[in-house]
């Protein structure tokens, strides 16, 4: 006996697929589906991700985002053309010290100095998105959601876990001194250190394994930050008139397409 063939109504097939939509709209990216990128399983908020180095000249705006255009690199390299290079000198009578107690507001000079509120707690704010202060404080940050830009992650931190997220000096406070550090005064040491346009938080790994290296040994992992990086790097050797290797000023070109 030959099988019945059910035949659907052109509406009852327009109510299926409308019904698939929805679904897909609820459990989608469109309503904040996790993204693998960002670890943990979180969608890092729109907007957190960080400010084009280009449109943040003087580092008092969040993060670090890519330079995607073409455009925008170009204009990344025309920066980076500026940096003066040098050989490397002695690391001879290099101490942390000299460049200030760590994270002190004590600075003059640079954007967030002596607002009661040390370098370190001031960059975890300027870059985390719900922000929460020790209770009866306005500086001390306990908890955050931050976007990593060195290994393109959101990390839910914790003053529990410190660590987790470390603020980079952009250009090393060894490195700075090798390329003529060593010569200048305390209170410019001190200002390289603490100023935020040299500062970005992000994750400890990261961090310790950059170490005092400059862009030709060391790279943050996330490729598609790294131009902005290089950029960044340029930035801080520009207005402290610190010049880099030639292998370091090559490597930064690089990033950018030169």
């Amino acid at each position: 006996m030959p099988a019945r063939r059910t035949t659907l109504s052109a509406a009852t097939v327009f109510l299926i697929c409308a019904l698939a939509l929805v679904g897909w709209l609820i459990g989608g990216r469109d309503h904040g589906a996790p993204d693998a990128k960002d670890g943990g399983g979180v969608a890092a908020p729109a907007g957190s991700r960080g400010t084009s180095p280009l449109q943040n000249p003087d580092g008092t705006k969040p993060g670090l985002a890519p330079l995607t255009t073409g455009e925008e690199r170009k204009a990344g390299r025309e920066v980076i053309a500026k940096v003066a290079t040098a050989a490397v000198g002695a690391k001879d009578g290099y101490d942390r010290n000299e460049f200030g107690p760590a994270w002190t507001d004590n600075v003059d000079g640079v954007p967030l100095g002596g607002n009661k509120c040390d370098t370190r707690n001031d960059l975890l704010a300027r870059d985390g998105t719900a922000v929460e202060h020790k209770d009866g404080s306005d500086c001390t940050v306990t908890a955050m959601t931050i976007w990593d830009p060195y290994t393109g992650k959101s990390v839910q931190w914790t003053k529990q876990q410190a660590s987790r997220i470390q603020i980079d000096h952009v250009m090393p406070l060894s490195y700075d001194w090798q390329m003529g550090a060593s010569a200048w005064d305390r209170a410019k040491r001190v200002r390289i250190a603490n100023d935020p346009l040299n500062l970005i938080p992000a994750d400890g790994s990261q961090n310790a394994s950059k170490g005092d290296s400059g862009p030709a040994a060391w790279l943050p992992a996330d490729t598609g930050i790294r131009c902005s990086y290089a950029v960044r790097f340029a930035q801080v050797s520009l207005k402290y008139q610190l010049p880099v290797t030639e292998a370091d000023k090559k490597a930064m070109l690089q990033q950018c397409g030169g």
